[in-house]
């Protein structure tokens, strides 16, 4: 999308009413200098008749895994709500149940949804029963017109839908393909998976904006709801946690921290390989006039409750933290009030971005050794803002880390010095190295020891 459009002149208003103009310059200067060459390339018709084929393979053998796309609606508009059902019948992995939970006092749209069945019935015999329509007496809210919802599912795993998005026609068969494909490899059952997502204009058929994510990481989604869509998760596990009417607007994210929490993320790392990342994007997200994604003063209870649900998860966990927001809305962080070390026993090391000239030359590192955010000028957020959030990383870099105590003799063994502190800090000197160090090199090794002792490493930025 243009970078001058309306919503981004929207946003920059509101941005510079929360934080001021020094900061308004910087975000600004920030998204005129960032190029995006984002197209969406649906797939080929080849592949999703193979996909097709793939999927009714399954069903002879009878191993099919069956999922239930919930849908709370309310006063929906008939052209989105028509979309976004017709993108699920084009699904190339048929084993599925749509479930419309409908809150609207009239009856627009049980008309449209009877209408859609009768539409879509000319074309395909088996859409009776799999479109499931339901009017609730009331509109009790997101998260109560939800479990409504959620009660009547029968599917091995739950997808959540809004009511105006859409699916693209591989995102069931990818699902049940990672599934399928880590039971039979592994011996794992999935208890969650996501995919990556774009943004769409209200027509469909702009895509802009993509959320190309990582791998479960459990400190960024303590900063931000960065798995949102496409998410699909256990039944038994999603219909036993249900969603909380406190937190509406950040219903998701309340629920998700509460998975984490249900399958002892937070506290075991090795658990994380109940978790899968499908790195394609297999979700739409409309933006109109009254989207969050269009307009963040849309909904600005939304991040209120993220921020809530934040702190309800810390409180329900025991973790003491305070949680703040940053300057980008639905962005926050944890500020733990004593030694991170004692309140975070998952964690083995912190380790903070190394800066010259103004800009980042270390830092997070990939698990190849190429630095994240390499380059990008210190006063700049990055890629969706991940270079100001805090995260777990697969390795920092040396020049900035602070080690928990026990681990101190480790580092000894890995790198050949012993580990002294800055003066007046906790902070390793990395003045007492060898001259000539690598220091990339020397940074990989040792934070592969310590994960291996099945700790986290942890990356933040404590400048902001």
């Amino acid at each position: 999308m243009g970078k001058l459009s309306p919503a981004n002149l929207k946003k920059t208003i509101y941005y510079l009413k929360r934080n001021g103009l020094r900061d308004t310059w910087y975000a600004a200067q920030e998204r005129l200098v960032t190029t995006d060459f984002y197209t969406y390339d649906p797939p080929a018709e080849e592949v999703l008749e193979q996909q097709r084929k793939q999927a009714a393979e399954w069903k002879e053998t009878g191993e099919v895994v069956t999922f239930s796309l919930l849908v709370p609606a309310y006063r929906t508009d008939p052209v989105y709500l028509q979309e976004l059902v017709e993108s699920v019948q084009a699904q190339t992995y048929p084993f599925w149940e749509l479930i419309l939970a409908d809150a609207t006092e009239d009856d627009s749209v049980a008309h449209v949804t009877a209408d859609l069945v009768e539409k879509l019935r000319e074309t395909d015999s088996g859409i009776d029963g799999k479109i499931r329509y339901y009017k609730l007496p009331e509109n009790k809210g997101i998260s109560e017109n939800t479990n409504q919802a959620l009660a009547h599912a029968t599917g091995d795993y739950v997808g959540l839908l809004d009511h105006d998005d859409l699916l693209t026609p591989d995102a069931l068969f990818e699902m049940a393909d990672e599934i399928r494909r880590l039971q039979e490899e592994r011996g794992i059952r999935l208890a969650f998976l996501y995919s990556d997502e774009d943004k769409c204009d209200g027509r469909g058929i702009r895509f802009y904006e993509p959320n190309l994510k990582e791998k479960f990481n459990y400190d960024l989604l303590l900063s931000n709801n960065y798995i949102c869509h496409f998410l699909v998760i256990k039944r038994e596990l999603l219909q036993q946690l249900g969603f909380r009417p406190a937190y509406d607007g950040a219903q998701d994210y309340d629920l998700l921290l509460r998975v984490v929490a249900a399958l002892g993320l937070d506290r075991e790392p090795a658990k994380e390989k109940f978790v899968a990342h499908i790195s394609k994007v297999l979700y739409h997200w409309r933006c109109h006039g009254t989207s969050t994604a269009e307009n963040p003063q849309s909904k600005t209870y939304a991040y209120e409750a993220g921020r809530r649900a934040l702190e309800a998860y810390l409180e329900e966990n025991g973790l003491q933290g305070e949680v703040r927001s940053l300057k980008h809305v639905g962005f926050y962080e944890v500020k733990y009030p004593q030694e991170i070390f004692t309140i975070r026993k998952d964690l083995g090391a912190v380790g903070g971005p190394v800066v010259r000239r103004g800009r980042i030359i270390g830092g997070r590192m990939k698990s190849s050794g190429k630095v994240y955010y390499e380059n990008l000028p210190i006063h700049y957020s990055g890629y969706l803002h991940r270079a100001v959030l805090t995260q777990d990383a697969r390795a920092v870099d040396i020049r900035n880390i602070r080690l928990r105590k026990e681990l101190r003799e480790l580092f000894e063994q890995v790198t050949g010095v012993p580990y002294r502190c800055q003066p007046g800090t906790d902070l390793f000197d990395a003045s007492t190295l060898p001259k000539n160090t690598d220091h990339k090199n020397i940074s990989m090794e040792l934070c592969r020891a310590i994960r291996k002792q099945g700790y986290r490493i942890l990356w933040r930025r404590e400048d902001e």
